[in-house]
């Protein structure tokens, strides 16, 4: 199995300016964070986890006027992971349809490089953040990932940015979305506390054909 598949936070990053970022999902359960995720429409979700959708959200511990928290409708998860051995992360993707649309969220965001959460702010941390971070990570040659990860790594379905071990994300970010130059281009799957090892994150626009499909089979 994978050594350290999920990290636990934003490392080396510094709070985001409130609600910069519009299109940032908190997934909860029983109220408490678990991972992040991407408003994709008014009423879908794009992740790696399922429980609730929170949204407007910053600093997460409070109940702030702009936050909208909403039941989840459907779990759509990619057939594959199941059946796919447990250390497979390729096809780590979920789809949430959620009960109400959420028209006043704006899903465009003027940002280059960045992926942001509410995990820890340290690799040896005790407390997650209450607010939510950001940190800048530059993307890193698929060859060079698969060199070293080896199996775990798919080039097909996954990318990977740089990992210095000043700049990271970990577990509590895992679904959370990587945006470069204003675009998704791929969701938090796991990383390791190794600084020689790139940090991985399944390819979105592999997924898109699946993606469509499902939203339009559901609508």
């Amino acid at each position: 199995e994978l050594p350290f598949p999920y990290g636990i936070g934003i490392i080396g990053g510094k709070e985001a300016k409130p609600h910069s970022r519009p299109y940032m999902a908190s997934i909860q359960y029983i109220n408490h964070h678990t991972c992040g995720g991407m408003l994709i429409r008014q009423d879908y979700v794009l992740t790696a986890d399922h429980f609730e959708v929170v949204l407007g959200a910053h600093n997460i511990t409070k109940v702030e006027k702009s936050q909208q928290r909403i039941p989840v409708m459907k779990f759509i998860q990619h057939p594959m992971f199941k059946q796919n051995k447990e250390e497979d992360y390729s096809y780590d993707i979920m789809l949430l349809k959620v009960f109400s649309p959420s028209p006043t969220v704006t899903l465009l965001s003027n940002v280059k490089c960045y992926i942001a959460g509410w995990g820890l702010k340290t690799p040896k941390g005790e407390q997650a953040s209450d607010v939510m971070q950001e940190v800048k990570l530059k993307l890193q040659f698929s060859f060079e990932c698969k060199n070293k990860w080896q199996h775990y790594f798919n080039s097909e379905r996954m990318i990977c940015s740089v990992s210095d071990g000043k700049h990271a994300f970990c577990s509590g970010d895992s679904g959370s979305p990587l945006i470069c130059n204003t675009k998704p281009q791929g969701i938090a799957s796991y990383t390791f506390n190794d600084t020689t090892y790139p940090q991985v994150y399944v390819k979105i626009s592999y997924f898109l054909p699946w993606i469509k499909k499902k939203i339009k089979m559901n609508d």
